[in-house]
């Protein structure tokens, strides 16, 4: 089997300011959060502080993700270190959903059960509108920066967001989605106590911020776990992958393909390739690292390539070979 690896991949510089530039926001935030809701004793305030506290410490996981994904590959782990990251970003979902959500569906049951008197509500109007400010600032760094890399790979935002294995800039702009949709209901669920007396809609609105936390969580834990489990390519990639292989004059055809996303920008490609069976074993070795190279150049974020001239059906061993031997591929033509 032949190997081609790249060089180390860039470090997710963008990605670590954008979660810095959140996990600030948010630690302010919930401080005012908290100090409004205990003048005001909204249940709602308390809610959104518990949902700010949950923000900053998801983007503290956040950032240890990142440092940890950035560990260069060694020999007790050769494919490297990118899968830390979702480690940690799953961890970071989990204090979502407990930390915020738990905590408002709790907190809003509460008030609905047993009552509570509405106070003055101004401190609070007043920190809601400061926090969607900040909140707004963090949103669209997530977004500039998720915009910036939909446009790099030619996809829509939204089919970005979706897919990307990118999930630090995933839960930033969610995150920070779901906290101005807080706010709102925040502000909404003070506005319906201050008219009417009751703090019926404060209670409601603590229980649909909760319900919006829990949301987020599942989704980005359920992102998380599937790259944790192991995710492929797009399939449009993996079919210009495949392209990529069989223009290549010595391949009669590709039997066996394998990708696997290791990081936000590192992937994986191991195939089992038929080849033209007058090729000599160097101009097999040419082949594979020619195919290589022209795959990472298309696909920068491809940074390792595994080919593995294999026969096809029913050719079975070739001449010059035992069963089960490959062709003698010299591994150091393949490094850089």
């Amino acid at each position: 089997m032949s190997e081609q690896p790249s060089e180390k991949p860039e470090g997710g510089g963008e990605s670590t300011f954008t979660v810095i530039v959140a996990a600030v926001a948010n630690l302010g935030i919930a401080l005012a959060k908290a100090v409004a809701g205990v003048i005001s004793g909204s249940s709602a305030m308390l809610s959104e502080a518990a949902h700010s506290v949950a923000d900053t410490v998801t983007e503290l996981m956040l950032l240890v993700s990142l440092k940890a994904g950035e560990r260069p590959a060694d020999e007790e782990h050769p494919l490297g270190y990118g899968g830390a990251r979702y480690i940690w970003a799953l961890l970071a979902s989990v204090a979502t959903f407990v930390g915020g959500g738990v905590f408002a569906v709790y907190d809003g049951i509460h008030t609905l059960t047993h009552g509570h008197e509405p106070g003055d509500p101004l401190i609070s109007y007043i920190v809601l509108g400061v926090a969607f400010v900040l909140e707004g600032y963090s949103l669209r760094t997530g977004l500039k920066q998720a915009r910036g890399e939909a446009d790099r790979y030619g996809v829509r935002l939204k089919r970005y967001l979706r897919h990307t294995p990118d999930t630090a800039v995933k839960a930033v702009v969610m995150e920070d989605s779901a906290a101005l949709a807080g706010l709102v209901l925040a502000a909404a669920g003070l506005l319906g106590g201050q008219l009417t007396g009751s703090g019926v809609w404060d209670g409601v609105a603590s229980l649909c911020i909760g319900v919006l936390l829990v949301y987020v969580a599942w989704v980005l834990g359920h992102a998380n776990s599937e790259l944790l489990i192991g995710r492929p390519l797009p399939r449009e990639m993996r079919d210009a992958v495949r392209a990529e292989l069989l223009a290549d004059p010595h391949v009669v055809d590709v039997l066996e393909l394998t990708t696997l996303l290791q990081g936000p920008k590192e992937a994986l490609v191991a195939a089992k390739v038929d080849f033209r069976d007058v090729s000599t074993a160097g101009e097999v070795e040419r082949a594979c690292d020619r195919m290589a190279r022209r795959l990472q150049e298309r696909f920068p974020a491809i940074r390792r390539v595994y080919l593995d001239p294999t026969p096809g059906p029913g050719q079975g061993p070739r001449p010059g070979r035992g069963p089960g031997q490959e062709v003698p591929v010299n591994p150091a033509a393949f490094n850089k």
